[in-house]
């Protein structure tokens, strides 16, 4: 956390011209939120609350736009290194070629260092909370604790799981690591997250096509045991359905119900192959969806129904899924490209509009994870993650709020960011993450896992010289 190397008021009064609750306050004008000791204590006019609270320090001149922090319901942090790699590649083959080899080589300081490195892009972004995946099959390390270990040193609140895969499909091609180990990280990796209030562990399966009958069945007794929600990709790809009709004799889906999975607490990342009576299965079972456009955009892996899923009562978040899959932590991007994307793909501009899809990035994403009682929106109560966007082109005139954050704001535009009341990100700096200095840091360990890995000689990677 960052309290003692980073101090900053505890007691905050965030101006703006347009306070967006996402809340049942809706949009208020030359409004404000007091945020005090970590908590959302008031949201009101500003006039109201300066008036009353005339000691407390004021950010914010008045012509910005204060919102709840957004949530990124899906990413890999494993992936830090890596963007840039295999963008004219299928998913299957992408995940062969590159994702699969360099996580053989990931370790626990490289899981560090990576996710300090994404967690600056992901502040300036807006983001305050994410839901990891961190995906690797070294068996020489425990690599998804670096995660634990990063984002303590970011302020960055966030749900973290172990994606592992131990057999040939889905992203492997090759046998990975042995059950024992796998559960024997995912109980490391739960009890590591405890040792912080803003972290929470989700048992993650990396695909379910990737890993072995047996570690699904034992992973899926352990979180029913346990009480552990799974945080997993589901229906991604078109090869995804006949592999795995080849395997079972049915879809995933109907695989992921008949061992239990559905009726977990589960977190399911892309659901693009759905039909009619899958999509009333996920309902019936009230799985949380992760869209991830951008990425989904790069792999040519197709369009989410998000309309169709919303219109059952689905929590529906959307995610930046990981730094290679998209090539960019930047969740302003992913957030205009859910809207864009279904407007081009139903040729109905009015299909998703600017304050549904806004809701997508902070109060139905954090009931997608679970936290929606204390995140997601302004609300009286609520833990203090906010953020201040405005003093840039891009803001200069507001006619719309709604549609002037989901379709204008760049990261430049994020000037102020709060996690738990601590401010992490202050009139654009990073407040605890130095960031050249971490550049520095990870050049090096990126040059490594591109020799270690073969991506440089196999020409995927010209980062090194072969």
């Amino acid at each position: 956390m960052v309290s003692e190397e980073n101090p900053s008021p505890r007691n905050t009064l965030v101006r703006g011209a347009w306070v967006l609750t996402m809340g049942p306050a809706g949009a208020l004008r030359d409004a404000a939120v007091h945020l005090r000791d970590g908590e959302i204590v008031a949201v009101d006019s500003y006039d109201e609350l300066s008036a009353a609270l005339p000691d407390v320090p004021v950010v914010g001149d008045g012509t910005g736009m204060v919102l709840p922090g957004l949530v990124n319901t899906h990413t890999h942090l494993s992936e830090a290194f890596l963007a840039g790699l295999g963008s004219e590649l299928p998913l299957f083959t992408w995940g062969q070629e590159i994702v699969t080899p360099a996580g053989r080589y990931l370790t626990r300081e490289m899981a560090r260092e990576g996710s300090v490195l994404k967690a600056a892009e992901l502040i300036r972004s807006g983001v305050t909370c994410i839901n990891d995946m961190f995906v690797h099959g070294n068996p020489d390390s425990f690599a998804s604790l670096g995660v634990v270990d990063g984002l303590a040193l970011t302020g960055m609140r966030a749900l973290v799981s172990f994606g592992a895969e131990d057999t040939v499909g889905g992203l492997c091609d090759t046998k990975g690591l042995a059950v024992s180990r796998i559960l024997d990280e995912q109980e490391a990796l739960f009890e590591a997250a405890k040792s912080s209030d803003l972290l929470g562990f989700s048992y993650g399966i990396g695909t379910i096509l990737g890993q072995s009958d047996e570690l699904l069945a034992a992973g899926t007794a352990l979180c029913h045991d346990r009480d552990w929600g799974i945080h997993t990709h589901l229906a991604e790809v078109s090869e995804e359905l006949s592999e795995a009709r080849r395997r079972w004799g049915h879809r995933t889906i109907d695989h992921a119900e008949s061992l239990g999975i559905l009726s977990s607490k589960l977190l399911a990342a892309h659901v693009i192959w759905v039909t009619e009576s899958d999509i009333d299965l996920l309902a019936e079972h009230s799985v949380s969806i992760a869209h991830n456009p951008v990425a989904n955009m790069i792999l040519g892996s197709g369009v989410c129904p998000v309309t169709k899923l919303r219109n059952t009562g689905l929590a529906v978040g959307i995610g930046t899924d990981g730094a290679a899959s998209n090539d960019s932590q930047n969740m302003l991007e992913a957030v205009k490209a859910a809207s864009l994307l279904q407007k081009v793909h139903h040729t109905d501009p009015a299909i998703l509009s600017a304050q549904e899809t806004l809701k997508m990035a902070t109060i139905e994403g954090a009931r997608a994870l679970g936290l929606h009682d204390d995140i997601g929106s302004l609300e009286v109560g609520k833990r203090a993650d906010v953020i201040l966007a405005g003093g840039t082109v891009e803001l200069a005139v507001i006619h719309d709020p709604y549609q002037q954050f989901v379709y204008c704001t760049s990261p430049r535009s994020i000037s102020d960011v709060w996690i738990d009341g601590h401010q992490v990100l202050k009139a654009s700096e990073l407040a605890a993450i130095d960031e050249d200095r971490q550049i520095e840091r990870c050049r090096p360990l990126a040059e490594s896992l591109t020799r270690d890995s073969g991506l440089a000689q196999r020409g995927w990677s010209c980062l090194i010289m072969t």
